[in-house]
């Protein structure tokens, strides 16, 4: 019987409970689960590609199953099929979500027909949590606590004192 690889694909700036749910609960649907760690150019990263890999892999490492932490910076149907998967898990939080994640999937499936999206609806009481928000919270001095893990809570509040220092503010 084959191996069913999935792919868990994001920036994971920082990685947020939200994730976290995701991950453990789509470790359960794949033998083995790849979090695919990425940098969208769109988005201005608090963390490089190396401190993002090293974090989700911190963070991950106590959830069951077989999972693995590696980065890429290529189309995600491609990187899915160097690694020999036929499944991405998307994780949706609402209904703007899925419109993406909906025009997404198409175009992935007009790239590479043979790989299949799961989404996986966020608990609900993760929601509304998006590691945009988290970061402009943490930026402003809001609390983060029930959002992110409390290591991630110190590294992102360690970046925003540091990017203090350095922007003089």
């Amino acid at each position: 019987m084959a191996t069913r690889i999935g792919i868990y694909p994001g920036t994971f700036d920082p990685i947020t409970l939200g994730h976290m749910d995701i991950i453990e609960r789509g470790a359960k649907l794949v033998d083995r689960l790849i979090i695919g760690v990425t940098t969208n150019m769109a988005k201005s990263p608090m963390f490089s590609d190396d401190e993002r890999i090293a974090i989700v892999h911190r963070e991950v490492a106590a959830i069951p199953g077989n999972i693995e932490v590696m980065g890429f910076n290529s189309l995600l149907v491609k990187f899915a099929a160097e690694q020999g998967a036929a499944t991405l898990i998307r994780g949706i939080r609402g209904v703007t979500d899925f419109e993406y994640e909906y025009q997404l999937t198409g175009m992935n499936r007009q790239l590479d027909e043979s790989i299949e999206t799961i989404f996986l609806m966020a608990d609900v009481a993760l929601q509304p949590i998006a590691s945009r928000l988290v970061k402009e919270i943490a930026l402003y001095g809001g609390d983060i606590a029930k959002f992110v893990t409390p290591a991630v809570r110190e590294e992102v509040v360690a970046r925003v004192i540091q990017k203090a220092r350095v922007g003089g503010g």
